[in-house]
């Protein structure tokens, strides 16, 4: 009887030191529990992934991708309530925000690249964009090889420019280069045939579309000057625990079918405040990355 009572004892004393040390958190996870709250810092004018609408609220692609997030974490950390803070961030400070612990996952359209691994980590790839050209349908301007001999414009002081200089020597386009000051001038060019096609990331070229008189007389280019580029949800380095829930949530998300519909969303559908469509479809490289997620960093792997 007193065997069976040690014997019992012990196994109870092993179940509890199981228990705790389950619940040993560290990190993110760790203040996220303390505090009862995550801070997610999000973007004014990124659209369609960070932006904010006519009441001031941030809403986006990547907004609803963290919202996704924050629901596995809620899970993970078995709590019946998190609250959700809202932080502004900008291009020069998305960085230390997220390093200082300002805020917990930043919410954009942030490139995935080695030189910002050094700092901080990424989640599963959620969009990719690439250096192409925009041009009037009516013009036929179906490859780059199309654009020989005629005018082609881009923004000065931008890759994209760098690339089409690049990619004109490269192969003996004789292109007409024309330096825009904005995207705007660029895009203008087009509009008025002072160019046929205008390079650019091409996400911005299909904001541009959206935004003009006639959305349906234009086309943006298969073919690109540059490889994919990755954009992922930011969180902070050295936090296996919390990333290991981010990339469990962003995973399930883009492999469930769910990803597409939010792609959808914002990119085939109209979207708020002032209802335009940025008729982009989903690529088949995303398509490819969103039935097989990867955090790469590497453009070559998302070919």
């Amino acid at each position: 009887m007193k065997r069976q009572y040690i014997i019992g004892y012990a196994l109870a004393a092993a179940l509890c030191a199981g228990q705790a040390n389950a619940e040993e958190l560290t990190g993110t996870l760790k203040n996220i529990k303390e505090t009862g709250a995550i801070t997610l810092g999000f973007r004014d004018s990124s659209i369609p992934f960070s932006y904010l609408d006519d009441n001031q609220k941030p809403i986006g692609f990547a907004m609803d991708i963290c919202y996704k997030i924050v629901d596995a974490v809620k899970k993970e950390l078995k709590l019946d309530k998190l609250e959700v803070k809202l932080n502004p961030v900008t291009s020069s400070t998305r960085i230390p925000l997220l390093a200082n612990g300002t805020v917990d996952l930043e919410c954009g359209s942030t490139t995935n690249n080695a030189e910002r691994q050094k700092q901080i980590s990424f989640t599963n790839t959620h969009f990719l964009t690439a250096s192409r050209y925009v041009s009037k349908k009516a013009n036929k301007i179906n490859a780059i090889d199309d654009l020989k001999g005629k005018s082609v414009v881009s923004t000065a002081g931008t890759t994209n420019i760098k690339q089409l200089t690049e990619a004109n020597a490269a192969r003996g386009l004789n292109v007409n280069i024309i330096p825009a000051k904005d995207h705007a001038e660029a895009f203008l060019m087009v509009e008025t045939d002072r160019a046929v096609a205008f390079v650019m990331d091409d996400i911005l070229l299909a904001s541009l579309v959206a935004g003009s008189k006639a959305p349906d007389d234009y086309v943006i280019s298969k073919d690109a000057f540059s490889k994919p580029e990755p954009y992922a949800i930011m969180l902070r380095k050295d936090d296996p625990a919390f990333k290991k829930v981010v990339d469990g949530a962003t995973a399930a998300l883009y492999t469930s079918g769910e990803g597409q519909k939010l792609y959808d969303k914002w990119f085939t559908q109209k979207i708020p405040p002032k209802g335009l469509n940025l008729n982009a479809p989903i690529s088949a490289e995303l398509k490819h990355e969103f039935a097989k997620p990867s955090d790469s960093p590497d453009p070559d792997s998302y070919k």
